[in-house]
């Protein structure tokens, strides 16, 4: 269902792989709300995923850049004003990977050039993101930037390893950009914490579908999918959130304030 909350506005959407993951279900979203973007990912996802017949839905043009690369981005930026015809409304970055979590590397056993790339791609390069959208004035005022995070990186779950503190730096990022982007040219910045969704950077992490229920059985209205994700970020896309800015918004059916629940009490008495 429509409501032409984006019409009119152009954006560029980092991360799109397959329809499994949440920038994917976010591009379609936008579209249908009548915005227009430039798909973007690393040459090498691109070569992985699908993304050609996401472009080709939305009507769409891919640009492939590292996001790591700051030539790269300035050279997307640049396109993108091209392609859309004016300056940037809205940004999703939906980057993340730890090639420690991906080699099965123990949280306590890092092989830390793993550690440094995980976090340049993961975190870093959220930063170059913004400064050069903020160097180049790329962004309209009132215009919205928004990040993908996880609750690990407010809290201990074992298994996400580096993840987490990739996740810690990318909020903190968020906050201390977000001030001079909206001090300096009225963009908001925000980083939505999302449950846990079985896509294709989530399901590498070992015993996530047990953690997906144990999730779900936590929170009072259950996960969140990456649809209804993809929902709340058109919310902080649109002009109706002009004033939301520096958050960490949770986005997780009720878990993150949560001790524990009933259902989750009840594994554990069920056999006394």
């Amino acid at each position: 269902m429509s409501h032409n909350l984006l019409k009119g506005k152009r954006g560029i959407i980092f991360g799109a792989l397959d329809e499994n993951s949440i920038a994917w279900k976010t591009a379609e979203r936008v579209h249908e709300e009548g915005g227009t973007f430039v798909l973007t990912n690393a040459p090498v996802a691109m070569r992985m995923g699908q993304i050609k017949d996401l472009a080709e839905k939305t009507g769409s043009q891919i640009i492939p850049a590292d996001a790591t690369s700051v030539e790269d981005l300035e050279n997307l930026i640049e396109q993108s004003m091209e392609i859309l015809g004016g300056k940037i409304d809205f940004v999703l970055h939906s980057i993340g990977m730890s090639v420690n979590l991906r080699k099965g590397n123990h949280y306590t056993s890092q092989n830390y050039d793993w550690t440094q790339k995980g976090t340049d791609v993961s975190a870093m390069s959220f930063h170059k993101v913004m400064q050069t959208l903020y160097q180049k004035d790329a962004m309209n005022e009132w215009g919205s930037i928004v990040a993908l995070t996880y609750m690990a990186s407010q809290r201990v779950f074992p298994d996400y390893n580096d993840m987490a503190d990739n996740k810690a730096m990318l909020e903190s990022i968020a906050r201390s950009f977000g001030y001079f982007f909206g001090r300096d040219k009225k963009v908001r910045v925000n980083t939505i914490s999302q449950s846990p969704t079985p896509t294709t950077a989530g399901s590498g992490v070992k015993g996530f579908d047990g953690f997906i229920s144990y999730a779900d059985k936590m929170s009072p209205l259950g996960n969140a999918t990456a649809l209804d994700c993809a929902n709340y970020t058109i919310t902080m896309f649109s002009d109706l959130t002009r004033k939301v800015t520096l958050q960490n918004l949770f986005h997780d059916g009720g878990f993150s304030n949560m001790g524990v629940s009933d259902d989750v009490m009840e594994t554990f008495t069920r056999d006394k």
